[in-house]
């Protein structure tokens, strides 16, 4: 497997202390930052994108991996949940926090290279 491209995102959950959609949102940022075409430009099918999906927030285990793997068209998604992000305490001490969650997309080929 060759890498051949990384992307970053950010997304948040203001009010509702929702992982999943912080998450969601960040992977969706990421996504929408350009479009490129490797898999045309290298002459693959779009389904030989390997993806790997690497989620940082404050509890992992708040996010379902099943909805962030859904947002993929095509390719062959891999998400990885780890700590990371922020939690930030609304002012008042009451209530959920802000969560911020980020994301790192690589997308990778199986290339042979030439000697």
């Amino acid at each position: 497997m060759h890498r051949l491209l990384t992307e970053f995102g950010m997304g948040t959950s203001l009010r509702r202390g929702d992982y999943t959609d912080a998450a969601k949102r960040a992977v969706e940022d990421a996504l929408w930052h350009n479009s490129i075409n490797l898999a045309e430009l290298f002459g693959f099918p779009k389904d030989a994108m390997r993806i790997k999906v690497e989620i940082g927030v404050q509890q992992p285990d708040l996010v379902d991996a099943g909805v962030l793997g859904a947002l993929f068209p095509y390719g062959q998604p891999e998400v990885v949940i780890v700590h990371g992000g922020l939690d930030i305490p609304r002012p008042e001490g009451e209530g959920n926090p802000t969560i911020i969650a980020n994301a790192a997309l690589s997308v990778s080929f199986d290339i042979e290279r030439r000697s």
